[in-house]
């Protein structure tokens, strides 16, 4: 029995059909979202929804077996990172062109009004036992 709930039905039914080792992109609104992946746009305006917020509700519905940020947004101090990177695990960088290669491999792509440059994050699916 479901103990949680977002606010975004599309959403939670996305996190409710992945499988293990499917990936969910939570990104802010200038990370391209390649054909493929199912899209969710969240965007309302500017800032809202924040990738922390989207997180937070993915993350009360999802079992993360290992995220994945861009290198970039370490290198370059990305305001955002530190706010909002509250993972269950330690989160792994790469490439940020690495990064969207492996988008184009996700299941789902979230679309967030942030604005944050590389406040993106890739959320690998695990199992609850």
């Amino acid at each position: 029995m479901k103990r949680t709930t977002l606010l975004h039905a599309e959403l939670s039914h996305a996190i409710a059909c992945l499988g293990h080792g499917d990936m969910l992109v939570i990104g802010d609104v200038g990370l391209p979202i390649p054909p493929g992946p199912r899209r969710i746009d969240l965007a309302l305006t500017p800032g809202i929804p924040a990738v922390a917020d989207v997180l937070q509700a993915v993350l009360s519905e999802m079992q993360v077996e290992r995220a994945l940020i861009a290198s970039e947004a370490v290198e370059r101090g990305a305001g955002a990172l530190p706010g909002w990177c509250t993972l269950p695990v330690a989160p792994e960088a790469v490439p940020h062109e690495e990064f969207k290669r492996l988008c184009r491999e996700a299941r789902v792509m979230v679309r967030t009004g942030e604005c944050t440059p590389y406040a993106n994050v890739i959320l690998c699916a695990g199992v609850t036992f």
